[in-house]
Order: structure tokens, then C-alpha cells, then sequence
């Protein structure tokens, strides 16, 4: 059985490999943002996508505060997941003509991306607490929010507006008759 002080340390790797993924994550997304903004082409989708553009620059600086809380420099390692859910990004906005489609597509792709993103904030921030990181799990916490509000923001605009006009483009009703 490992010593508690085994089991910290392994913990604080595990902290500290999960933030470079996430810093890298975020990176990537500040550089594929304006693309997924310019495809876009329902309003209210630029604005959310751009509110939440604005935001995820201020994570950058955020986790790079993080890491100065927990002794370390800022250092980004690759993260294949947020690669592979960019990519599945750019293939849907390339794949689809623009319109209400193609903006249901954007949705359900960022809605990917904020999923993974709250599994990590939240992860990040259990972990920093354990830690008794508790500044830094502060600001994870803040990080942790606006992931969650830009996510429920997504899935409104898209119940309310985008998905019932992407179904009028296929002809089919904003009701549905059918039972499960």
C-alpha cells in the first residue's frame, strides 16, 4: 500500500499533467474560435460564440495564474481529445452548407468541447482542494462556471431557435407526434 505521501504526490502529477492538458486545450481553442464565429451565421450563435471567445482568453490567463499558485511555470502538453473534438469542429463546418444546418452542427460540436472542458474544471478543481490548493481551486471554480453557462447558453439557443429552424429547412414540424 503507498504512503499517503505517494499517494499526494502522484495526485499533484496528475494535477499538474491535467492542467498542462487543459492550457493546451484552451490555446487551441482561441485559435479555432474565430473560424467556428465566422461560419456561424445565426446571430445569436456569433454572439454567444464570441462572448465565449472573449472568455476563454481570460481562462488562458487564468490557468496561467493556476500553475504560478501551485509553484509551476505555464507549460501547455497536447491533448489529442480536444484535438480530435477541434477537428470534428471544422469537419462539420466543411461538410455542411451554411444555414440553420450547418449552425445545429457548430452547436453540438462547441457543446463537445464544453462538455470536455467541465469534466476537466471540475476534475482540476477537486483535485486543487484534496491539495489544499484552495486559491487556485478558487479560480478553477470561476473557470468551472463559465464553461457550465456558455454550455446551458449553447443548449437554449439551440432548443429555442437554431434546431426548430434547422428542421424547417428538412420540412419537418416544430411538434413532434411520435412516442418512445
Amino acid at each position: 500500500m503507498k504512503s499517503k505521501t505517494q499517494n499526494e504526490s502522484g495526485l499533484r502529477e496528475l494535477l499538474e499533467d491535467q492542467l498542462k492538458d487543459i492550457y493546451w486545450a484552451e490555446k487551441a481553442i482561441t485559435k479555432a474560435m474565430p473560424e467556428v464565429v465566422e461560419k456561424a451565421t445565426s446571430q445569436e450563435l456569433v454572439d454567444a460564440l464570441t462572448e465565449h471567445m472573449e472568455q476563454t482568453h481570460q481562462q488562458v490567463t487564468r490557468l496561467e495564474n493556476v500553475f504560478e499558485m501551485i509553484g509551476l511555470k505555464p507549460q501547455a502538453e497536447k491533448c489529442e481529445a480536444m484535438a480530435g473534438l477541434i477537428e470534428e469542429a471544422e469537419d462539420i463546418m466543411d461538410e455542411l452548407d451554411e444555414g440553420p444546418v450547418r449552425d445545429a452542427g457548430i452547436i453540438a460540436a462547441v457543446q463537445k468541447i464544453e462538455h470536455y472542458e467541465i469534466a476537466t474544471y471540475g476534475t482540476l478543481r477537486a483535485f486543487a482542494n484534496i491539495l489544499g490548493e484552495y486559491e487556485a481551486a478558487s479560480v478553477l471554480e470561476e473557470t468551472l462556471g463559465e464553461e457550465k453557462d456558455a454550455n446551458q447558453k449553447l443548449t437554449d439557443l439551440a432548443e429555442s431557435v437554431i434546431n426548430v429552424e434547422a428542421a424547417g429547412d428538412e420540412g419537418v414540424s416544430g411538434t413532434s407526434t411520435r412516442q418512445f
